[in-house]
C-alpha cells in the first residue's frame, strides 16, 4: 500500500491523458489512427463496482426488452448452448499468477483489477441453467463440473465435450440430458499455462466435422516485454486435432483473441480481439477479423496492419511485413469478448436478423470509459461487416460511471433469446424483441 500512495502522484499524470476523438472514430472497416500518444505511465481510469440494486437492469435498445435468465451466479463469464437447450455458463476466473502480479506495475494492476471486481475467487466450475417450461428464465440452476483449473470455453462435438482450461484442453463424456458430469475428465493437450498467465481465459470451437478444434490463446504480456520465450503458442489461434491432441500454429499476431464464431455466411472463422493499451485513449481499437490461416495479425511488432510499435525491441520488419490488418474496428479499449453471429431464429426482430454480436467487457485505459455495452454489428450478404456498431444493451454504467455489470460471453438460447453473461452483476440476461417487433 505504501508503494500505491508513493506512485499516486504518478498515477494522476497519468489519468491527465483523454481521448481526441469519439469512439466511433475507432469503429468500422476504416477506423482513423492518430498517432500514439506517450505517457509516463498508463492512463488508469476503472469503474468501481457496485452492482444491480434490486429491479435494475441493463437498457435496451428500442424495440427489445431485456430480463434475468439466471441471478445469483457467481462470475458468469462464458456461455455455451447444447443442442437439447440446456445452456452451460462458466463461473470462472484467473488463478493464481504470482508473476503476472510482480513489482510495482504488478502490484498496481491488481489493486486497479480488484477495484473493477475483477480478482474475485474463481469458483473453478460449469453450471448448468434449464429453461423448463420455455418461460425465458432458468428453473434449474445446478453445477454440472466443478473442480476445474479456471474454466473457460466449452464446445460438444458428438458426445464429447471439451473445456478450455487455463492450461489444457479437457475431454469429458457427455450423456444427452444430463444434469452433471462426475466422471474424470480427460486431458487432449496442453495450453499455455504458468506462473505468468497474463491472458488466462482460453476460448475453443470446433470444425464442422468436428475432427479439428480451435483454441484462442491471448499474449502473456502487453508487448513482449517480457520476452518472447514466455510467448510460445500465444497471440494466436491453435488448430488442435480432437483425437490425438497434435498441435499447429493456425493463425498468429493477434494480442488476445477470445470469442470466435463461424460466419454462416462464408463459413469463415471470425475472432474478436482484444489490441494493446498504453498507447493512449485513442489507440488501439480492438477489433473483430476474419482469421485466415497462417496469417499473422502483427502483435507484438505492429498494430492494425503495419503501424509498427516502436517500444519492442529488436524490431522485427520482416513480420511486420506480413500482418494483416483486420477487417473491422470495435473501438480503443472496449474489451470486445463475446461474440456471437445472429442464429437463424432469432428473436430479436428483423433488424438484427445478419451480423454479429459483441459483449465489451469495457475499458480501464481509456478516459472517458469505453465499452460496458452489448452491440450489434450488421453484415451484408456477403458476409462483410457494414456500418457502426449499434447498441443492444447499455446502463452498465451508472451516472457515476460506476459498473452496475460488465458483459462478457454472448450466445443464443434454444427460442432464440441473446443471453448475455454479466460477470459483475452475477447475472445472466436474456434480450428479445418486444411482442409487437417480434411479430413483424
Amino acid at each position: 500500500m505504501r508503494r500505491l500512495l508513493l506512485l499516486a502522484p504518478l498515477l494522476l499524470i497519468a489519468c491527465g491523458e483523454k481521448a481526441d476523438l469519439p469512439i466511433t472514430a475507432g469503429q468500422g472497416a476504416t477506423p482513423t489512427l492518430p498517432a500514439p500518444k506517450k505517457t509516463m505511465l498508463p492512463t488508469v481510469n476503472f469503474a468501481k463496482v457496485v452492482g444491480w440494486a434490486a429491479g435494475e437492469k441493463p437498457t435496451p435498445a428500442a424495440g427489445l426488452a431485456v430480463a434475468p435468465f439466471a441471478a445469483g451466479l457467481a462470475h458468469p463469464r462464458w456461455l455455451y448452448t447444447l443442442p437439447n437447450g440446456d445452456v452451460l455458463v462458466a463461473e470462472t476466473n484467473g488463478p493464481p499468477r504470482p508473476e503476472d502480479e510482480a513489482g510495482i506495475m504488478g502490484k498496481v494492476a491488481k489493486f486497479v483489477m480488484t477495484r473493477a471486481g475483477a480478482m474475485v475467487e474463481s469458483p473453478n466450475r460449469i453450471t448448468l441453467l434449464r429453461d423448463s417450461n420455455g418461460d425465458g428464465v432458468a428453473d434449474l440452476k445446478t453445477p454440472f463440473i466443478t473442480g476445474l483449473y479456471s474454466p473457460f470455453g466449452m464446445v460438444l462435438v458428438g458426445n464429447d465435450l471439451f473445456v478450455a482450461e487455463a492450461d489444457r484442453l479437457t475431454r469429458f463424456a457427455y450423456v444427452p440430458g444430463a444434469t452433471a458430469i462426475t466422471t474424470k475428465g480427460s486431458k487432449l493437450a496442453d495450453l499455455p499455462g504458468g506462473l505468468r498467465n497474463h491472458h488466462w481465459t482460453k476460448n475453443v470451437v470446433a470444425s464442422s466435422d468436428g475432427k479439428t478444434l480451435y483454441v484462442a490463446v491471448g499474449s502473456n504480456s502487453n508487448v513482449a516485454e517480457h520476452g518472447l520465450a514466455v510467448e510460445r503458442n500465444r497471440a494466436a489461434i491453435l488448430a488442435i486435432d480432437a483425437a490425438t491432441g497434435a498441435t499447429t500454429l493456425f493463425a498468429t499476431g493477434l494480442r488476445n483473441p477470445v470469442g470466435m464464431a463461424w460466419n454462416p455466411v462464408t463459413g469463415d472463422l471470425w475472432a474478436s480481439v482484444n489490441e494493446r493499451d498504453e498507447l493512449g485513449s485513442d489507440l488501439v481499437p480492438d477489433y473483430m477479423t476474419s482469421v485466415k490461416p497462417g496469417a499473422h495479425y502483427g502483435w507484438p511488432w505492429s498494430w492494425y496492419g503495419q503501424h509498427v510499435d516502436a517500444r519492442v525491441q529488436p524490431a522485427n520488419p520482416a513480420m511486420v511485413a506480413k500482418a494483416i490488418a483486420p477487417d473491422y474496428a470495435l473501438g480503443p479499449h472496449t474489451a470486445s469478448l463475446g461474440l456471437a453471429f445472429a442464429a437463424p431464429n432469432q428473436a430479436l426482430g428483423p433488424g438484427f436478423a445478419s451480423g454479429a454480436f459483441i459483449g465489451q467487457h469495457g475499458s480501464w485505459n481509456r478516459k472517458p470509459p469505453s465499452g460496458y455495452r452489448v452491440v450489434f454489428v450488421g453484415f451484408d450478404a456477403a458476409g462483410k461487416p457494414q456500418g457502426l456498431p449499434r447498441d443492444v444493451l447499455t446502463g452498465f454504467l451508472n451516472d457515476k460511471d460506476e459498473a452496475r455489470g460488465r458483459p462478457v460471453g454472448v450466445a443464443f438460447d434454444a427460442r432464440g433469446g441473446l443471453l448475455v453473461a454479466d460477470d459483475v452483476g452475477n447475472v445472466v440476461w436474456r434480450v428479445t424483441g418486444t411482442p409487437q417487433v417480434a411479430a413483424r
